[in-house]
């Protein structure tokens, strides 16, 4: 068994205002990061990410970056089972459509085939879907759908 999933959503914005919202911390904070983001996503750059819903913040390193067109970035799995900590992989790409709106799709993978591993792949499934939604909402109407939702 190979532990990973694949979400998308379409958003109805420009790629690069998609792209934007994601590698912004400042815009990142505002619909995701319900904790706040600290630095920019750049290839090579190591940035952190705090969560209401998830204790304490933590790193998340950008392993590559093509403006518009994909982020992969490593995090620390929150597989608790195990001695050895490690990473997962994110990797989200966006699509330009042909009547203005982005196809963005994001994969992880890397866990254990554990049912610790299985329930941690299953939990950032769904901190993906919401994501998504939230991105979808902030950029198509201007709101936050995990204001409050946490905290």
């Amino acid at each position: 068994m190979n532990l990973q999933f694949n979400v998308a959503a379409r958003i109805a914005r420009p790629v690069e205002e998609v792209f934007e919202a994601i590698v912004d911390p400042a815009q990142l904070s505002r619909y995701f990061t319900t904790g706040g983001a600290k630095g920019r996503l750049e290839a090579g750059a190591t940035v952190t990410w705090d969560f209401h819903d998830y204790p304490g913040a933590f790193p998340v390193r950008v392993i590559e970056l093509v403006t518009n067109r994909k982020i992969v970035l490593r995090w620390a799995s929150d597989d608790k089972e195990g001695e050895t900590a490690y990473e997962t992989e994110v990797t989200m790409t966006f699509e330009a459509l042909e009547d203005g709106r982005t196809l963005i799709a994001i994969n992880e993978k890397g866990w254990r085939e554990t049912p610790a591993g299985l329930d941690a792949s299953y939990g950032n499934c769904q901190g993906w879907t919401q994501m998504l939604c939230a991105l979808k909402a902030w950029l198509e109407y201007g709101i936050n759908l995990r204001d409050g939702m946490f905290r």
